[in-house]
């Protein structure tokens, strides 16, 4: 009995230092508790518009200003010039990091870089949309969020534009003009909603496609001018359905594809009669593993 004893308290202090070690590993990557965000459900017909602002979706990486410090949604501390947060307020920020149409694995690889490069810093801009503090519902939140940048008063901290529209034929014309731009969609916010994490019809998101993750499973070799190649990907959501992608790859990725166990996101336009994602195009790589909802046990994407 002794002896067993003993064994389970050698365990625990075993288990202890392993906690402490991991503990350790965390803070030294720059994580933290990701922030408690709201995030958006999708968009469908039927909507009362009267109720929701509406605003560009800006196809960037989201970033959370606690009073102090830039994070990722997944909680992950974002290493940025001093310049970049000086002056910013010490409530919080809620909004997109942003360097252009079209850029998003640029952006993302300035935001993932664990030493701020200057120069790139110069070309991201921090587009806000909330007010995650704010006692007050979307109605007031719209113009504190235009006096707080207007506080901070940096050409690279911009609020994004909220408008309201008449009907659903000017928001499909709205739609159609962010599409023209090259820009993804639109997200409707209601007026009376107060900032709430996780997801709710209070924030929509309006696209024409459906944007989701899966992870890959496999690799599948290509034929003909693809011979030597990646010919499409065998992926898993994380519903368990499995399927491959083929479409959306450069020759530069085929060469070198995601490897087998990363995530990826990808594109797709309704369902198959079996269930799967109809027309599924690879979009890019998904740094970091999956969404933090994903990890958490929601299969759901990102705002």
């Amino acid at each position: 009995m002794w002896n067993n004893d003993k064994s389970g308290a050698h365990r625990g202090i075993r288990y202890a230092f392993i906690l402490v070690w991991l503990c350790l590993v965390a803070q030294a990557a720059g994580a933290v508790q990701p922030p408690a965000v709201t995030l958006a459900e999708a968009y469908a017909p039927g909507v009362d518009l009267d109720d929701y602002w509406v605003s560009e979706k800006f196809d960037g990486v989201r970033g959370y200003w606690d009073g102090g410090r830039l994070l990722t949604r997944g909680g992950t501390v974002i290493a940025v010039p001093a310049w970049f947060t000086a002056g910013w307020p010490d409530t919080p920020l809620d909004g997109e990091l942003w360097t252009g149409y079209g850029e998003f694995a640029r952006v993302s690889g300035i935001v993932r870089s664990q030493e701020a490069d200057d120069t790139a810093w110069r070309q991201v801009t921090y587009r806000v949309f909330d007010l995650p503090a704010h006692a007050g519902d979307f109605d007031r939140r719209v113009p504190a969020i235009d006096a707080a940048v207007a506080s901070i008063d940096q050409p690279w901290v911009r609020a994004i534009e909220q408008f309201h529209v008449a009907d659903t034929r000017a928001l499909e014309a709205a739609l159609h003009r962010v599409l023209e731009r090259g820009g993804e969609g639109l997200i409707l916010h209601r007026g009376t909603a107060d900032y709430r994490p996780g997801r709710s019809d209070d924030l929509l998101k309006l696209k024409p496609f459906t944007d989701a993750e899966a992870r890959v499973i496999g690799i599948n070799p290509g034929n003909g001018r693809l011979a030597g190649l990646m010919g499409s990907l065998e992926v898993r959501m994380p519903d368990g359905r499995e399927f491959a992608i083929g479409s959306g790859f450069t020759d530069e990725q085929r060469a070198d594809p995601p490897a087998i166990g990363s995530w990826i996101t990808f594109r797709y336009s309704g369902f198959t009669v079996t269930g799967l994602p109809r027309f599924a195009r690879f979009l890019r790589r998904r740094p970091g593993g999956p969404p933090p909802e994903i990890t958490a046990g929601h299969a759901r994407g990102s705002r």
